[in-house]
C-alpha cells in the first residue's frame, strides 16, 4: 500500500508530462508530422559542440577513479569556484566556491533548499502563474503553497495582495523570472518594490523570509531584456539555477544553488544546503557533467531560434483572433482561452491534433500555455489547425 502523501501527490500528478506522454500516442497514430505538440519545455536546440567536446576530453584526459568518483556533497571545489568567478564577472557579485553547491538540476536544487528551510506548517509564496511542480515541491515537506495573483492585463505581481499574503508563517517567497509559464520579465522596479514589501514583514514579522529566485531561464530574454541576477535587491536572497535550458541539457540534471554571505544565517544556510543533498539520497551533483559544464560557462544556447519562433507564433495567434501574452524571454506562450473553462479550450484542440497546457495546471485558469521551443515547421503547420480553432470558437481574424 503507497503513502498518504504520494496518493495525494498522483491525484495532483504533472498535467503537462501526461500531455506529453498523450503528445506520443498521438504522434503514433496520426504521424509526428500531423500532430503539433505545444505541451512540455523541452529545448528546440542541440547543446553547444564545445559540451560534447568537454566530455569527449574530461574522459580521455581524467583518471576515471576521480572523474567518476565521490567528491564533496557540495560538489568539485574547481568547478564551483569556476561558477562563482563566472558570476562575478557578469553580474558584479563577490561569490567564492563555498557560496555554490552543485545540484541535481533546479528541481533538485529547489527541494534541497525546501528541506534547509522548511519546518512543517510553514508557508511559501508563489506569484501566480507558476510552475506547478512548486506545490509537490512544498508538499515533500509538509508545507503549504500560498498563491499571490498577478495583474490580468501584465501579468506582474499584484504586490498588493503579496504584501496582504505575507504572515507569520511565511518562510519565503519564490521568484520565477523569465516566468514559466508567461515569458514575462519582473522588472527591476518591481524587485525592488519586492524587496521593499519583504524588508518590512520580516522587521514586523520577527523572523527571516527567503526570496528563492528560480532562474532555469534566465539566459533566455529578447527585445533588449538584460539578464538580472536577483541577490543585489535583497540580502535573504538564495538562488537556483539550471543548465537544462541555457545548454539544452534537460535531461542531464545538473545545476547550482548560490548562498549569498550577506543571507542571514548564510553559514548555516550552506551547510544545511549540503547536508539536504545528501540526506535527500542526491549525494552530490553528477560528477562528469559537473566538469563539463564547467567548461561551457561562456556557451550559450541559440537565443534568436526561439525569438524567431516566438515572433512566428504569437503573430500568427493574434491575427488569428487570439489574445496573447507577448512573452520577453523564456520559450513559452500564454494565451487567453475563449472560455472560461480552459479544460473545454484544451480538449477541443486536441481535435485538431494541438497539444496545449491549461493554466489551471499553474495556478492560473482561463489561460493555455504552449511551448514553442519546437521546430519552425511545427508552428508553420499549427497555424492551419490553429485557425479551425478559431473559427470554431468564432474569433474575429485581424
Amino acid at each position: 500500500m503507497i503513502s498518504k502523501k504520494i496518493e495525494k501527490a498522483l491525484q495532483g500528478s504533472s498535467a503537462i508530462r501526461a500531455m506529453f506522454v498523450e503528445g506520443k500516442q498521438m504522434a503514433e497514430k496520426y504521424g509526428a508530422e500531423n500532430v503539433y505538440d505545444f505541451s512540455l519545455g523541452n529545448p528546440a536546440t542541440p547543446a553547444p559542440a564545445a559540451f560534447n567536446t568537454a566530455i569527449k576530453e574530461l574522459v580521455d584526459e581524467t583518471d576515471p577513479l576521480v572523474l567518476h568518483g565521490y567528491m564533496e556533497n557540495a560538489g568539485y571545489t574547481d568547478v564551483r569556484a569556476a561558477i562563482a568567478e563566472n558570476l562575478n564577472k557578469r553580474f558584479g557579485t563577490k561569490f567564492d566556491y563555498h557560496n555554490v553547491t552543485m545540484t541535481v538540476g533546479a528541481a533538485g536544487g529547489l527541494n534541497i533548499i525546501f528541506k534547509t528551510i522548511l519546518d512543517p506548517g510553514d508557508e511559501v509564496i508563489v506569484f501566480a502563474p507558476f510552475f506547478g511542480e512548486y506545490r509537490q515541491y512544498a508538499a515533500n515537506f509538509d508545507a503549504d503553497i500560498v498563491t499571490v495573483n498577478p495583474d490580468l492585463e501584465t501579468f506582474q505581481p499584484d504586490l498588493a495582495d503579496f504584501e496582504a499574503k505575507i504572515t507569520e508563517k511565511t518562510k519565503a517567497l519564490i521568484v520565477n523570472t523569465p516566468n514559466n509559464p508567461t515569458g514575462v520579465i519582473y522588472k527591476p522596479e518591481t524587485m525592488r518594490k519586492i524587496a521593499e514589501i519583504l524588508e518590512k514583514k520580516q522587521t514586523e514579522i520577527g523572523h527571516d523570509i527567503y526570496l528563492i529566485s528560480d532562474e532555469p531561464y534566465r539566459e533566455l530574454v529578447y527585445d533588449g531584456n538584460e539578464v538580472d541576477f536577483l541577490t543585489k535587491y535583497y540580502k535573504n536572497t538564495i538562488v537556483g539555477y539550471s543548465f537544462s535550458k541555457s545548454l539544452s541539457l534537460p535531461g542531464e540534471r545538473i545545476g547550482y544553488v548560490v548562498v549569498p554571505d550577506e543571507a542571514s544565517d548564510a553559514e548555516d544556510l550552506i551547510r544545511g544546503i549540503e547536508i539536504s543533498n545528501r540526506t535527500l539520497g542526491f549525494v552530490n551533483a553528477p560528477s562528469l557533467l559537473q566538469k563539463a559544464v564547467a567548461r561551457c560557462l561562456e556557451e550559450q544556447t541559440d537565443v534568436a531560434f526561439y525569438d524567431k519562433n516566438r515572433t512566428m507564433l504569437y503573430e500568427g495567434l493574434t491575427k488569428l483572433g487570439f489574445t496573447c501574452i507577448k512573452p520577453e524571454g523564456a520559450f513559452y506562450l500564454w494565451v487567453k482561452s475563449p472560455v472560461e473553462n480552459e479544460e473545454e479550450f484544451v480538449t477541443a484542440g486536441k481535435k485538431y491534433h494541438l497539444l496545449m497546457v491549461k493554466g489551471s495546471a499553474f495556478g492560473c485558469g482561463g489561460y493555455v500555455r504552449l511551448a514553442y521551443c519546437v521546430s519552425p515547421e511545427t508552428i508553420q503547420n499549427s497555424m492551419q489547425a490553429f485557425a479551425k480553432l478559431a473559427a470554431e470558437y468564432q474569433l474575429q481574424s485581424r
